[in-house]
């Protein structure tokens, strides 16, 4: 069947679209979080001078009411409550700003994928640019969903970052002209296993964030940061958020990324006419779900609820990204005709 070049041509421009809106709403969410930060340094500021206010009162009680030496300035530093509550609401209007550009890129990186489809009459997991691009849309919107609480909406520079540069990479070193897929591909079992497998995956990298984030907060506890990593933790929510964040997130990548691995057996029986060949690419994804499933194991076991855990769970993403790539475009299997067309 031809390419409508039409399709195709749109597509290409609503991905470089979608790419320049998360960009704009990465800066967005890199001013933003400066913004918490000095935030978060006025608000403490203003906690330990009210700490200091009670301490000298209740020393000038001790001393029969002493008159306090006026070279005592309690307010030296402190931001004016009215000030700190103008940054607070410029700071929300940009949180709310960027959670609006992330929507919207989600929306045109959507139509960029379904165009993409279009063009060639088919589903769009015929390459290895278009699973970036789907397991890109998926982590986004999964992502845009997450973070609609405001306590939240600080994490975006962290999952953003990785999106982009899966995009650049994809787009440039990836990208593969519209095309009707290769023989191997025309099965019915073709968009079932790889929207699956993409959707777990996708789900699976936001937990592993999460689980990278944890550790970083675990590192530099809240109100007890010190030194440059400190002061990039501060704005992060508590600990217990991000690992909760990381847990419910890879309990869907579980079943999800599984029952892709189960339905890839299916079609591999009905195709090569055995349900397991210990080929690369399986391999890997089995290695992967075995780790994501370790990781809830050593989640709900005392003793490795701490940091241990949440270490299994970036392996598992490191595994991940690797099957993506180096078994996609290096090692040679059945699995090859996923690379570069």
């Amino acid at each position: 069947m031809p390419v409508n070049q039409t399709f195709a041509t749109f597509s290409d421009t609503a991905f470089e679209t979608a790419f320049v809106v998360y960009f704009l709403a990465l800066i967005l969410s890199l001013v933003y979080y400066v913004k918490q930060q000095g935030i978060i340094d006025a608000r403490r500021e203003a906690m330990r001078v009210q700490e200091e206010r009670s301490l000298v009162s209740v020393g000038a009680a001790d001393a029969d009411s002493a008159p306090l030496s006026e070279d005592v300035d309690l307010n030296a530093g402190l931001v004016p409550d009215e000030a700190l509550a103008a940054r607070e609401g410029k700071a929300r209007k940009l949180a709310n700003m960027t959670q609006s550009l992330m929507w919207l890129g989600v929306l045109i990186h959507l139509a960029s994928i379904v165009l993409r489809a279009l063009s060639a009459s088919r589903f769009p997991f015929g390459n290895l640019y278009e699973y970036v691009l789907v397991i890109t849309f998926c982590a986004m919107f999964l992502a845009a969903c997450a973070l609609q609480r405001p306590q939240l909406r600080v994490m975006w520079p962290w999952v953003v970052t990785p999106m982009l540069g899966l995009l650049f990479f994809g787009g440039t070193k990836l990208y593969a002209d519209s095309a009707p897929v290769v023989p191997a591909l025309q099965s019915f079992w073709y968009p079932i296993h790889v929207s699956t497998v993409s959707i777990g995956a996708s789900i699976g990298m936001v937990s592993g964030i999460a689980s990278l984030l944890y550790l970083l907060r675990m590192w530099q506890p809240k109100g007890r940061e010190k030194g440059f990593f400190g002061g990039v933790a501060k704005p992060l929510p508590s600990a217990k958020t991000l690992d909760n964040l990381a847990y419910k997130t890879a309990i869907w990548t579980v079943p999800i990324f599984g029952l892709g691995i189960v339905l890839g057996a299916v079609w591999a029986e009905a195709a090569w006419g055995r349900f397991w060949g210990w080929d690369p690419k399986e391999t890997m994804a089995f290695i992967t779900w075995i780790l994501y499933a370790g990781y809830l194991h050593a989640r709900a076991t005392a003793g490795w609820r701490d940091t241990k855990a949440a270490w299994i769970n970036i392996v598992a993403l490191g595994t991940m990204v690797f099957n993506l790539f180096f078994i996609n475009m290096v090692v040679s299997g059945l699995h090859s005709y996923a690379g570069l067309n």
